[in-house]
């Protein structure tokens, strides 16, 4: 089956999600409700196709065929062309949920509805719809393009058939898909998010700077990023979302945000999105 796929949200996931959809040779719509929005995300992923151009990894050829694949719209009903609806909105319940039922009214029947959510619960998501078995988890590992990893986690109604197909989907994209089951955090941020909480806990008691934490990390356990250099790049807000959806999830105070973290994302030092985290970025 050819797949035509529509990204819900232009933000940082759904571009890459966007990009590498395109690249594989898939049609692919990036919706979202900014105009402003979807113009950045598009710039984000020629630029990123660019990058790759520079680098030999990709011909000039390949990148304008690329980008010829990506059409945006305003509207959620460009759903309706769609055989695969992947939501990569903001990590809030109440959107994903909006978000679902309003899929479930614009999708074709037969569609695969997928949520790149990295940590709400899939059933909870899937039961906004008259259709829960074709509802499943794809959730992509930030920045899209880069990683491998698609965590494919099923609902408590989740068909096999839409399992399978998911599978297929990310290995389509060049991913490599890893199943898991619906708790929260599912595997990859319920091992990620104490650790990072953690690492801001040593900042916090002054046990180390966040050069210092980053560096033992990357140094002694052999870490590509240091788990705060890391949490800047996810955003600092949306860790801070995962670690409540864990909280709550298991009602267990390990999971607890630091306090020092809330304070930064009340300050609005979100990481690299704002230009201050734990490291900064504004030059």
């Amino acid at each position: 089956m050819t797949e035509t796929i529509a990204v819900i949200g232009a933000g940082q996931m759904g571009n890459g999600i966007a990009h590498v959809t395109a690249q594989s040779g898939i049609a692919v719509t990036l919706i979202d409700v900014s105009a402003d929005a979807l113009a950045k995300g598009k710039a984000t992923i020629e630029k990123n196709l660019e990058r790759q151009v520079k680098k030999g990894a990709l011909d000039a050829t390949t990148r304008d065929a690329t980008m010829g694949r990506i059409s945006t719209s305003t509207d959620l009903g460009a759903v309706s062309q769609a055989t695969v609806a992947i939501e990569a909105a903001t990590e809030r319940r109440d959107l994903k949920f909006k978000i679902f039922a309003e899929l479930d009214r614009l999708a074709p029947a037969g569609a695969l509805l997928a949520t790149n959510t990295s940590s709400i619960s899939i059933t909870e998501i899937a039961a906004q719809t008259k259709r829960p078995a074709d509802v499943i988890g794809m959730h992509f590992m930030n920045p899209v393009p880069m990683m491998k990893l698609v965590e494919v986690i099923r609902g408590l109604a989740t068909s096999d058939a839409t399992a399978q197909r998911t599978v297929a989907l990310a290995a389509a994209l060049g991913k490599t898909p890893v199943e898991a089951n619906d708790f929260p955090g599912f595997i990859a941020n319920r091992i990620l998010m104490p650790m990072i909480n953690e690492a801001v806990y040593c900042v916090m008691e002054g046990v180390g700077t966040p050069a210092a934490v980053d560096e033992v990390m990357k140094l002694g356990m052999n870490h590509p990023m240091g788990p705060l250099a890391l949490a800047d790049l996810i955003g600092l807000d949306t860790c801070v979302a995962i670690l409540d959806v864990l909280h709550e999830g298991f009602g267990d105070p390990k999971y607890r945000a630091c306090p020092l973290l809330r304070k930064y994302v009340a300050a609005g030092w979100l990481g690299r999105k704002s230009g201050r985290g734990f490291h900064n970025y504004s030059a």
